[in-house]
C-alpha cells in the first residue's frame, strides 16, 4: 500500500513541475496569455498579405500588443489588435503594415495619437490607414516606364530610322537651300530701292538734329532711372532690385541648358541602345529576363510571407515503465492545408535495432545451418521526417517516424481545440508494429494536455502515459531559415 502512495506521490509531483516550467516558459514566449490587463481595438488594410494571428504590433519599434484576429469584412482586411493596457490610443491614432525584413515579413505599426482627444475603449475602431507602397507596385511602376521608353524608341526608329525618314530629311535640307537661294535674288532684284530708303533716312536724320537731340536727352533720362534701379543702395558693393532678378534669370538660363544637354545625352544614349534604359528599349530577350526575374522574386517573397514556423516543446510521463519522453517539434507550414514536421525526441528506453546472421558450421554439437537473431539498444536520439496534408478536420502524414518508416492520421475537433492522433510505425523493431493513440486538448491558449496508450498490439510493451505540451508560432524563426547555408547540413 505504501508503495502505490509513493508512486502516486511520484506522478503527481512530476505533473505540478511539468506544468509549472511549461507555464513559465508560456509565460516567457505569450506575455498576452492569462492576462486580463488589455483591450481591443481593430482597423481595416486593403492588403494583409505577410500578417499573422499573434504577430506583434509596435509603437516607434516596441511591441505594445498583438494580432488577435484576421477576416475579411466590407471587402478589407479587418485586423483585431489586442493592446495592453499600459499604452493607450486615441481618436487620431493611426494604424499601418510595415515591412520587417527584406524577407517579406511585416508587422502591424501603430501612432498613439494626441492625449488632447478622447481616448480608444475596447471594440473601438482606428479610422486612419497609413498605407506602404509594395514592391509590387514598384515592379508595376517600373515595367510601365520600360514599356514607354520602347515605344519612344520604336518612333523615332520609324520617323528616321526607315529609308523614308531619310528621303524626308533630304527633302527639308533642299527646300531650305532653295529658300535661301530665292531670298538672295530677292536682295539683288530689290538693291536700287533698298539704297533709296537708305537716302531717305540720311535725309530724315539731318533735318531732323533738334528732334534727335531730344530723343537722346529722353534716353539720357531713361538710362539713368535704370542704373538707379541696377545701382545699390549701400556705395555700389550690393546689387539693386533689378540686377538680382536679371542675374536670377541668368543663373536659370544655365541651369536650363545643362540640364538640356544632360537630356540630349540620356536621349542620344538611350536611342544607341547604350546603358540600362537604352538595352531595355532595344533588346526584347533582356526585357523578358527582367520581366521574369521579377516574378521569381515575387513568387520566392510570397512563399516566404506565407510560410508559419509552429514549434511545440513536450514531455510525457510513461506510467509503467516510470520514465519520462521529451520531444522538440517544429512544424514549417507554408500553407494551412499542409506543413512539414521535424521531430527530434529523447526517447529513455533507447533506440532498438534487429540484426540477422546465418551460419554454416561443421561442428557436429551445433546444427549445419542455423540463424542468430541479434537485438541491439542504444541510447540514441531518435528524429521524425513527415509530411502532412489536411483534408476537412483530417491530416494524413507519411514519412520517418521516431527513425522508421511510418504514417499518421489526426482527427481535429472543436475548433482545432481537441486532436485524436494515431501514429504507426516501427515495422523493423516487432513483429506487429508500432501503434500509438493520444487525444490532446488545449485547455490554456498555446498549452496542450496529452493522454493516450503506446505499444497498443504488444501487451509486454504496453505502456499508457500523460503529457504536457507548448505550441506557438516562432516568427523569428521563419527569418532565419532563408540564410541557413547548404553546408552546415553536411
Amino acid at each position: 500500500m505504501a508503495a502505490k502512495v509513493t508512486h502516486a506521490a511520484k506522478v503527481g509531483l512530476f505533473v505540478v513541475l511539468s506544468g509549472s516550467a511549461l507555464y513559465g516558459i508560456y509565460r516567457t514566449v505569450s506575455r498576452e496569455v492569462g492576462t486580463s490587463s488589455s483591450y481591443t481595438v481593430h482597423g481595416y488594410v486593403k492588403d494583409a498579405t505577410g500578417l499573422a494571428s499573434h504577430s506583434r504590433v509596435t509603437i516607434a519599434g516596441i511591441p505594445v500588443g498583438s494580432i488577435d484576429g484576421i477576416r475579411l469584412e466590407r471587402g478589407l482586411a479587418r485586423i483585431d489588435v489586442r493592446m495592453r493596457s499600459d499604452t493607450p490610443l486615441y481618436t487620431n491614432a493611426t494604424i499601418g503594415k510595415r515591412a520587417a525584413s527584406l524577407l517579406g515579413e511585416n508587422v502591424i505599426v501603430l501612432t498613439p495619437g494626441t492625449p488632447d482627444t478622447a481616448a480608444l475603449k475596447d471594440g473601438d475602431e482606428i479610422h486612419t490607414v497609413v498605407e506602404e507602397t509594395s514592391m509590387s507596385q514598384i515592379m508595376e511602376e517600373v515595367k510601365e516606364i520600360a514599356d514607354r521608353v520602347k515605344d519612344v524608341a520604336t518612333q523615332l526608329a520609324k520617323s528616321v530610322g526607315t529609308e523614308t525618314g531619310g528621303q524626308n530629311i533630304r527633302l527639308i535640307l533642299q527646300n531650305l537651300a532653295e529658300a535661301t537661294d530665292a531670298l538672295n535674288k530677292t536682295i539683288n532684284e530689290n538693291r536700287i530701292y533698298i539704297n533709296t530708303a537708305l537716302k531717305n533716312v540720311a535725309s530724315i536724320t539731318t533735318h531732323a538734329d533738334p528732334q534727335i537731340a531730344r530723343i537722346l536727352d529722353n534716353v539720357r533720362v531713361v538710362t539713368e532711372d535704370v542704373r538707379g534701379l541696377t545701382a545699390s543702395a549701400g556705395g555700389g558693393r550690393q546689387s539693386g532690385e533689378l540686377r538680382e532678378t536679371v542675374e536670377r534669370i541668368n543663373r536659370a538660363t544655365k541651369s536650363l541648358e545643362s540640364a538640356l544637354g544632360h537630356v540630349d545625352r540620356v536621349v542620344a544614349r538611350v536611342d544607341r541602345g547604350e546603358g540600362t534604359l537604352g538595352r531595355l528599349s532595344k533588346d526584347d530577350a533582356l526585357i523578358n529576363e527582367v520581366q521574369g526575374a521579377a516574378e521569381g522574386v515575387g513568387e520566392f517573397v510570397g512563399g516566404i510571407q506565407r510560410l508559419q514556423t509552429v514549434v511545440g516543446l513536450r514531455s510525457d510521463y510513461n506510467f509503467l515503465a516510470n520514465t519520462i519522453k521529451s520531444y522538440v517539434e517544429v512544424r514549417l507550414q507554408p500553407r494551412e492545408d499542409k506543413y512539414y514536421l521535424i521531430e527530434l525526441i529523447n526517447d529513455p528506453r533507447g533506440k532498438t535495432s534487429f540484426s540477422q546472421v546465418d551460419v554454416d558450421t561443421t561442428n557436429p554439437r551445433d546444427p549445419a545451418h542455423y540463424r542468430t537473431i541479434m537485438t541491439t539498444t542504444t541510447d540514441a536520439f531518435r528524429f521524425s521526417l513527415q509530411f502532412a496534408r489536411r483534408l476537412g478536420p483530417f491530416t494524413g502524414r507519411f514519412g520517418i517516424k521516431e527513425s522508421t518508416g511510418g504514417i499518421g492520421l489526426d482527427i481535429h475537433l472543436f475548433g482545432n481545440r481537441l486532436e485524436v492522433v494515431q501514429d504507426i510505425f516501427g515495422f523493423a523493431e516487432e513483429v506487429q508494429p508500432r501503434y500509438r493513440i493520444y487525444f490532446g486538448y488545449e485547455f490554456i491558449k498555446r498549452l496542450w494536455l496529452l493522454g493516450g496508450v503506446d505499444h497498443l498490439f504488444l501487451g509486454n510493451r504496453r505502456d499508457y502515459f500523460l503529457g504536457l505540451q507548448l505550441r506557438f508560432n516562432d516568427e523569428d524563426l521563419k527569418t532565419i531559415l532563408p540564410f541557413v547555408p547548404t553546408g552546415a547540413a553536411k
